[in-house]
């Protein structure tokens, strides 16, 4: 992650305080954020599922690729310096590689996301139905023709499944 921070270019640094949100779920901004100092949380249908600390990390690009809300709150845990890049569509346009180290990182969560996926389906073969839609999941992933997404909470069915 640290590798993004070369293209903080064309945006500004800004401070956010500990226990201020950063991006709203179900909220757009069209920016991106970079982390330059702090620990941020991040908050998906009121649970926190990670901390981040390390410089260089991007948030809002989920939402700016989809084009569709934020799909978690990112919340100061500390005091942070962010830096913010404002007109995102044209950033990336303008800066290909940029654009392709986000491509990178994507393709790496759905890889971590596909292994574990997969990983739970053959450790759970046999045990029952309650892990059947990992197949289905998985399966879903690879042929899912794009298609808005709102958030929600994991309690709320998929209607693609």
């Amino acid at each position: 992650m640290t590798d993004f921070l070369r293209h903080c270019t064309g945006g500004h640094e800004r401070k956010i305080a500990a226990g201020e949100n950063l991006l709203e779920e179900g909220h757009g901004t069209g920016h991106l954020y970079i982390l330059l100092e702090g620990r941020l949380e991040v908050i998906k249908a009121g649970a926190t599922v990670a901390l981040v600390s390390e410089p260089g990390a991007l948030f809002g690009e989920m939402s700016l690729l989809l084009e569709q809300p934020h799909t978690a709150t990112v919340r100061a845990a500390a005091d942070c310096r962010i830096y913010e890049i404002l007109d995102a569509r044209r950033f990336l346009a303008e800066n290909p590689e940029a654009t392709l180290s986000i491509a990178r990182m994507l393709a790496q969560r759905l890889n971590v996301a596909n292994t574990y996926l997969a990983d739970l389906k053959r450790q759970y073969a046999g045990h029952g139905t309650h892990l059947s839609m990992v197949g289905e999941v998985l399966q879903s992933m690879i042929n899912l023709p794009p298609q808005p997404v709102s958030p929600g909470t994991d309690l709320e069915s998929d209607p693609r499944l």
